[in-house]
């Protein structure tokens, strides 16, 4: 396994997002998903990725479940701040008072000590964001959590909260398809800031596979169903650029998958994606792209097949929550 730095903190090279363990990508199967984790951890990997909101909250009792025994292999990392009801509403909470909450529910389910990596899920704008990272370094004081991070925030927030407390990780959709961060200031911040970079969605919600050719591919409850870029005519439009990065992988002789993770990997030492699968065999075919280096041409290649702001669609139907 090679291994990455997000700032001081040292992860696998590529993560393991559980997200789709537990729900929005179809039905679940704990045993599969469990068996995914160890086999992640028995090849070396050790940077897992969970929320409180995925579920909600049965995904950080999976990995709770997954990781038990095995607590000193794995860089945990977990969120808050995307808060769910039992009615099915949510909202965005980054109260002091519910940071602290929060934080001590997700150790309960992951059943652990502390969070290694704490991530505020999304931006609260109707609390000052040093008030909220306020909360978390005392977090951080009290050894409940070793490092922290934040997820779609703007240039100015993520300088903000920098100035309370050193952010180690800024975790926010990147992908070929997904390029926002390299035009709008955020990814030239967290560099000049000296902030890891963890890409979520690294294969454009499993677009980039190459393996969603049709909206019938998708189970009736998938979440992606209700994605601008996977409705009519975006979805169309959207398989073109899949089809151009499978042409490319072929001659190549390695998978889209492993494409555009490595053009990822590619672009800063301190990037580490994220990508999730429920599949043992999609999980070793995403660890094979660490083993891919790309040469200029390629990454030049990659950059004419999918340009910033080629991909047709919103990332989300409601827009409102992100870079905060």
């Amino acid at each position: 396994m090679k291994f990455r730095k997000l700032r001081d903190l040292s992860v696998s090279s590529l993560g393991l997002g559980c997200m789709g363990m537990s729900e929005f990508y179809g039905p679940r199967d704990d045993v599969d998903s469990i068996a995914v984790i160890h086999h992640f951890l028995d090849l070396g990997g050790n940077f897992i990725d969970t929320a409180d909101m995925y579920g909600p909250f049965t995904n950080e009792e999976l990995v709770g479940r997954a990781i038990a025994g095995r607590r000193d292999q794995v860089i945990l990392a977990t969120k808050f701040g995307n808060e769910r009801f039992a009615d099915g509403t949510r909202r965005i909470n980054g109260s002091p008072e519910y940071v602290a909450k929060a934080c001590n529910d997700s150790l309960k389910r992951l059943n652990v000590d502390y969070i290694d990596l704490y991530c505020q899920h999304r931006v609260d704008r109707s609390v000052p964001i040093e008030e909220t990272w306020g909360a978390l370094k005392q977090l951080v004081e009290a050894g409940k959590v070793r490092h922290l991070g934040i997820s779609e925030a703007s240039s100015e927030t993520i300088r903000r909260a920098n100035a309370v407390h050193p952010i180690t990780a800024l975790q926010t959709e990147w992908s070929l398809w997904t390029r926002d961060v390299e035009a709008n200031g955020i990814l030239a911040t967290v560099k000049e800031l000296g902030i890891g970079f963890v890409p979520y969605s690294p294969l454009g919600r499993g677009f980039l596979t190459g393996a969603i050719t049709s909206i019938d591919d998708l189970s009736a409850d998938d979440a992606r169903r209700t994605h601008p870029r996977f409705k009519g005519d975006n979805f169309s439009q959207n398989l073109n650029i899949v089809a151009a990065v499978k042409d490319m992988a072929d001659r190549k002789g390695i998978t889209p998958a492993q494409l555009a993770l490595a053009w990822l990997l590619a672009q800063a030492e301190n990037i580490v994606p994220i990508p999730g699968t429920r599949k043992i065999s999609r999980l070793e075919e995403n660890l094979a792209a660490l083993d891919i280096t790309l040469a200029k041409s390629d990454i030049d290649s990659l950059n004419e097949i999918a340009p910033i702001g080629v991909t047709a669609g919103d990332r989300y139907a409601d827009m409102s929550s992100i870079n905060g």
